[in-house]
């Protein structure tokens, strides 16, 4: 067969490789979501309970309950206790929270207050 015989099927096929590099091109989205009782995470554009373990957190959202020591300011007396603030504590069921959806895995970026 010549190449010409064939100019349907390459058409084709050169429609099909855009589409796939469409598709795969995979841009950071963010999206809104919520911590669920079990800890799983529900996000807006992807409905389905992702399981506790699952999703990534950011560092700063697993510091601790409130109230809880942080650090203490030093060893020798007077020590200093550094107790963690509402605004700073770790994510809890019920938080309404900002996801970044990085490829295929979701990551909690941050604590979604009213202004």
């Amino acid at each position: 067969m010549a190449f010409d015989e064939n100019s349907g099927i390459n058409k084709m096929a050169n429609v099909l490789s855009q589409r796939m590099k469409k598709e795969n091109a995979s841009p950071l989205v963010l999206d809104f979501g919520e911590i669920k009782k079990n800890g799983s995470l529900v996000t807006n554009t992807f409905p389905v309970a992702i399981p506790k373990g699952s999703y990534s957190v950011c560092r700063q959202l697993t510091l601790g309950e409130t109230g809880k020591k942080l650090t203490t300011t030093s060893e020798d007396p007077p020590e200093h206790k550094v107790i963690i603030p509402e605004k700073m504590r770790s994510v809890q069921p019920g938080d309404r929270v900002l996801v970044a959806w990085v490829q295929n895995e979701a990551v909690v970026i941050d604590i979604i207050t009213s202004s």
